[in-house]
């Protein structure tokens, strides 16, 4: 296997540039110890917010600031993620430390946060290692993977403070009746699977369990791995849609990212769950099943509305490349990727299980 870390960050991207004298200026007021910004380079990858390495010395710190032009104060709240990771320290070892959160719009245009940075390997489908990590890799990876999300949904929602992350009464139907809305206004094409999709989970929408602690976007590329052993997560990266709700629905969204051989090509640009050796997603269900306790026998029709929902937040990317808002290329392909996630989603209802659809 290789044991080069993938996360290394590179050159800034064009229109995305930071003002470092200002920041520099700050930081150096607001650290105690800062020496300065000695470089600036930006990590690759993401839709959403973005990730910076600034480093100082021979300290290095990762900044996140929302992409520019978004909406700052809704899906890309800075303050936010800097609050769960300081509500995390002390309870959950595998969160970044926060180091400090400024709401200056004027240091660089936006709020941003810093965060201490943890090097290792960030498992990423559009950039594999040379060679793929062998099957006994993948094994320990996909294991570790679910253990450590039964871990986090065990966390003391009360003692830690979380529970005033989010507001678990209700969570399943506002997140249902939300989704829903939201594709009705990224809507761009006619996709029939997914006003199926959207009739079924309308038609029963499931009673609240027990809330938990959730990620909401809990996969490969958003953890940092040892180098020298894929089974060890030393981190775990990008909190900003964590909150207090179902955890069923946290599983199958990480289970709608997780890819199977036989599954649409499509889809995996999410995971490199399909290589050998990783568990398969019943393997994976019956997994966390098994640790956590939970009852998991409606995972079905968690399974659909993760589809759904991956396919409306990337519906929503979409939107913006059609409508004339963004000319990134990568934003134009999504469309296939929509209507990948729902036709995964109908041929599990049709099939009646989440594994196999293909």
């Amino acid at each position: 296997m290789s044991t080069t870390p993938l996360d290394r960050a590179k050159s800034i991207r064009k229109g995305e540039e930071l003002n470092i004298p200002q920041l520099d200026a700050y930081l150096r007021k607001t650290i105690e110890g800062f020496d300065g910004i000695s470089d600036v380079k930006q990590f690759p990858g993401g839709f959403s917010n973005l990730t910076y390495l600034i480093q100082s010395g021979d300290k290095e710190y990762v900044m996140r600031r929302p992409p520019f032009g978004a909406n700052i104060k809704s899906a890309h709240d800075m303050g936010r993620e800097f609050k769960v990771l300081s509500l995390l320290k002390g309870h959950y070892a595998k969160a970044p430390f926060p180091v400090v959160y400024c709401t200056e719009e004027s240091v660089i245009g936006a709020p941003f946060y810093l965060m201490d940075r943890i090097k290792g390997v960030v498992l990423r489908a559009s950039k594999p290692p040379t060679p793929l990590p062998d099957a006994d890799q993948m094994q320990r990876l996909s294991q570790a993977t679910i253990d450590n999300l039964v871990a986090l949904h065990a966390l003391d929602i009360d003692n830690t403070g979380l529970i005033h992350m989010g507001k678990p009464d209700g969570y399943t139907e506002r997140q249902i009746t939300g989704w829903i809305k939201r594709y009705g206004k990224a809507k761009t094409d006619e996709i029939p699977e997914m006003e199926a999709l959207a009739e079924f989970l309308a038609a029963d929408i499931p009673k609240d369990v027990a809330p938990a602690f959730i990620h909401n976007d809990y996969k490969y590329d958003n953890m940092i791995l040892d180098p020298g052993d894929y089974g060890n997560i030393l981190a775990v990266l990008d909190w900003e849609m964590a909150t207090v709700g179902n955890p069923l629905m946290d599983l199958a969204t990480s289970l709608s990212y997780w890819t199977e051989a036989k599954d649409s090509p499509a889809l995996k640009m999410f995971n490199l769950t399909s290589l050998p050796g990783n568990l398969s997603r019943l393997e994976a269900l019956q997994r966390y099943t098994e640790s956590s306790g939970r009852d998991t026998s409606d995972i079905l029709y968690h399974f659909v509305y993760a589809c759904y929902k991956l396919a409306v937040i990337l519906q929503q990317i979409y939107a913006r490349f059609a409508r004339g808002y963004t000319q990134d290329p990568r934003f134009g392909a999504l469309i296939h990727v929509v209507k990948a996630c729902s036709t995964t989603g109908k041929k599990a209802l049709e099939l009646n299980r989440i594994h196999d659809l293909y």
